[in-house]
Order: structure tokens, then sequence, then C-alpha cells
């Protein structure tokens, strides 16, 4: 049903609403400088996915549950990243029978780049807020961490 269909709408988006499209502006933003420094065959998936693999590596299961996507679609996800030079199974030293996902040297190439297009965004979205503000909002946030961040 659409909104001209009587959907109930309010004037103000909901909070959540408002996260979610700062935030999708921010991943535009980093994949777009990513590209710019000739990473271009990356995909918003693949970053999505890859920018959860932590320093020591992460088991595909976690990085399919953190990224909230089924287990074949973040193997999927791996094969592709794997292809393209940005990250390598390897076996985890804490388990024989398992195998970790990590960065490889080529991948951690983009840290850099995505790291200073974070900065950017910080300084624009301080620019335009304010100081206090910007300030008061990752406080905030960083509270929420506490009930909506398991990892």
């Amino acid at each position: 049903m659409g909104l001209s269909q009587g959907v109930y709408v309010t004037e103000e988006l909901h909070i959540g609403v408002l996260m979610f499209i700062a935030h999708r502006a921010a991943e535009k933003r980093i994949l777009e400088a990513l590209h710019r420094a000739g990473f271009t065959e990356i995909t918003m998936a693949q970053a999505r996915l890859g920018a959860r693999i932590g320093p020591n590596g992460t088991r595909l299961n976690e990085l399919a549950e953190q990224a909230q996507v089924a287990k074949q679609t973040a193997t999927f996800l791996v094969d592709q990243l794997e292809k393209a030079g940005y990250a390598e199974r390897v076996p985890d030293p804490t388990d024989g029978r398992a195998r970790l996902v990590q960065i490889t040297e080529f991948g951690k190439d983009l840290l850099p780049i995505a790291r200073a297009e974070e900065a950017r965004i910080d300084a624009d979205w301080t620019a335009h807020i304010g100081v206090r503000r910007m300030k008061q909002l990752r406080e905030a946030l960083t509270m929420l961490r506490e009930i909506t961040d398991p990892y």
C-alpha cells in the first residue's frame, strides 16, 4: 500500500531511520573514495562484510551474524573478496578444524583511504551541526551501543 493509499506517516522520521540515512550516506562516500583510489571492483556488499573482519581474522559464521546475512551470502562475498585479493581464509590457531577470514596485505591498502574519508565525513558533519552537537551525537550513540551492539 503506497503513501497515497492511506498509510499513516508521521511528520518526524523515526530516529532509527535518521541514523540509517546518515550511515548510508557515509558508506556511499567511503565506497566512492575507494573507487576513486582505483579499487573499483569492490562492491558495497563486499565492503560491508569486509569491514567486519577483525584484525586477527574472523570466522565466517561470525561475519554472517554480524552482517545479518545468511551464511551462504557471507560465503559468496568472502569468495569474491578472496578472488579480488582483499581477503584470505587461514587456519584458526585456536581450532585446527576451523578457518578464519583475514584481510590480506593488499586489502589493508584500503584502510587508510577509508579512514581518510571517515575523517572528511566527520569534518563535514561537524561543520554542518557544530562541534558541541557532534560531540553530543557521538556520546549519545556510544551510550546506545551498550544496549544495541552485541559485538
